[in-house]
């Protein structure tokens, strides 16, 4: 968990970087791909990543005007990723202009239960790495390429002078 904003903002600003790079590599044709019928589409998971940070927010305190967790899912990549940069920027603005490292220590109703703003915080962080793994994974078997996040993608190896690690 997070004991200070500046903690809380290098993080952020790390994985917000990386789950953009992701999502700007989407194409409006990959966003109604899914695996089985059953399953979420490349859109939906995007789309929940993006919706998910209002949702949770709120809950402590934060607003999203024009942003809403009931939302459907927009028709191209570029608002989706155009969505994403504005809430999660705007997170970000909210907390460093409005909390304190206290603020950190206050408990908030969340799903049933009382988080610390600091469990909630570093939950919405997990939150957004667990989809955007689940977003590189359908984007493999949708044929589209995506980048390197924690490391090199298969088809970055190149760049670094490398070849690819054996499968």
């Amino acid at each position: 968990m997070f004991s200070t904003i500046n903690s809380f903002k290098a993080v952020w600003e790390q994985e917000r970087d990386a789950t953009l790079k992701v999502l700007r590599n989407l194409t409006d044709a990959s966003l109604v791909k899914a695996i089985t019928p059953e399953e979420r589409t490349i859109g939906r998971v995007a789309w929940h990543i993006v919706i998910t940070i209002p949702e949770m927010m709120e809950y402590l305190g934060l607003a999203f005007p024009g942003i809403s967790h009931k939302a459907p899912v927009p028709k191209t990549a570029k608002e989706i990723a155009e969505a994403y940069e504005k809430v999660s920027a705007s997170v970000l603005e909210q907390i460093t202009a409005n909390w304190t490292d206290e603020t950190l220590k206050v408990e908030d109703e969340m799903y049933g239960q009382k988080w610390t703003r600091s469990a909630s915080l570093q939950s919405i962080v997990f939150h957004q790495i667990h989809h955007r793994g689940q977003l590189t994974v359908l984007m493999r078997q949708a044929g589209l390429k995506f980048p390197g996040v924690y490391g090199p993608a298969r088809e970055e190896w190149a760049t670094y002078g490398a070849q690819p690690p054996e499968v």
